[in-house]
């Protein structure tokens, strides 16, 4: 089965990058060094190719009314034109369908974000909600844009730098906030834990956009680093860290989940049926031997766990994990993780492990 190809395929290929199937998308893990391109986005600037995630537009009146029945987080939030928030899609059973972030640009259009993996299903279950509660509203693909994501603590200036007229528009965007720069939606969001953009930019413009960032000093960077760099920052990946199978309330996600309002939306009821058994904490490797990955067994004092992501984090120069254990483990807890077969010793934090440049676990 072919892949599908982003516009910016020629490019990565062009650049040498070694490529990789990503949920049926052909893209870059890495250019050259993983490390480098880590350590890029950290001190300076580093831009991925994120065109494999669909922005989908939510037009007509009551479309604040649908999601707020659509979607965990509380849409009643988003009170400024621009401005963002972060949510999951819940099936009935209160399992994560996906993670999204939706933008508030009119109380008649709203502008949605989902996973590459899960853009198909996606469409299907929210056409499918739409046809019973609203009827009247319209979902809309946009297949016409590409992504690309400019982060680190130099990523707004170089942007600036290079799309001339750009900071006018931007400049004044807070965090989690979004706007029309030209023909360029550009949102001050990210998955690295570092400052940023994320650009949508008409399809025929990606080449030229990312072309223009390479030469003012945005470095390359591939989904290897992009992984490394989102668990430094304590960020999930769907289909590793949640996924239908599991809650966001074991997720680590329960603070985008509102169960204090009256509103009702799918999955509330389950989630308020099954009070949480277990978490989601971080793991730091306390000695060497071994890196920790997705699917090693956790033993804690209270019972056993598994890691759902696991690196060695260039940061911290140590391995570190996210990890589902009983609720009753805490941080600063001691855990022992099979690692090929031999116990090592963690220990329990609370993510993020790195924010801003900054390590924020001992």
């Amino acid at each position: 089965m072919s892949l599908n190809r982003t516009p910016l395929n020629a490019a990565h290929r062009a650049a040498g990058a070694r490529m990789v199937d990503f949920g049926g998308w052909d893209m870059p893990v890495a250019y050259g060094s993983q490390i480098d391109e880590h350590n890029a986005v950290r001190r300076d600037a580093g831009m991925f190719d994120v065109s494999h995630m669909r922005a989908l537009d939510l037009a007509g009146a009551g479309a604040r009314d649908f999601l707020r029945v659509a979607l965990a987080n509380n849409v009643d939030k988003l009170k400024d034109a621009g401005k963002a928030l972060y949510s999951c899609m819940l099936r009935e059973d209160g399992g994560v369908l996906d993670d999204l972030i939706v933008y508030f640009l009119r109380e008649d259009f709203f502008r949605i974000v989902v996973n590459a993996s899960t853009t198909d299903k996606d469409v299907a279950w929210l056409r499918a909600l739409l046809a019973s509660h609203a009827p009247t509203l319209t979902l809309t693909p946009r297949d016409d844009l590409a992504m690309i994501a400019v982060q680190g603590p130099g990523a707004r200036a170089k942007f600036w730098q290079a799309v001339p007229g750009s900071e006018a528009a931007t400049a004044g965007l807070k965090p989690f906030q979004g706007t029309q720069a030209g023909d360029l939606f550009v949102a001050r969001t990210g998955y690295t834990g570092e400052d940023g953009f994320e650009i949508l930019t008409p399809a025929a413009r990606a080449q030229s956009l990312w072309d223009a960032l390479a030469a003012v000093g945005v470095k390359p960077c591939g989904l290897g680093a992009r992984d490394t760099l989102r668990l430094e920052a304590g960020m999930n990946l769907y289909g590793q860290d949640m996924d239908e199978s599991v809650t966001p309330l074991v997720s680590g996600l329960a603070w985008t989940v509102d169960l204090a309002s009256a509103r009702d939306f799918v999955g509330k009821a389950a989630l308020v049926a099954h009070p949480p058994q277990s978490q989601l904490v971080g793991l730091v490797l306390l000695e060497g031997g071994g890196v920790l990955r997705a699917h090693q067994a956790v033993q804690t004092p209270h019972g056993g766990g598994e890691t759902t992501s696991g690196t060695f984090s260039p940061t911290l120069g140590k391995s570190i994990a996210l990890a589902r254990v009983p609720a009753a483990v805490a941080p600063g807890d001691m855990v022992e993780v099979s690692v090929r077969g031999k116990p090592l010793a963690a220990k329990v934090v609370k993510p993020p492990f790195v924010r801003n440049g900054k390590i924020l676990v001992q």
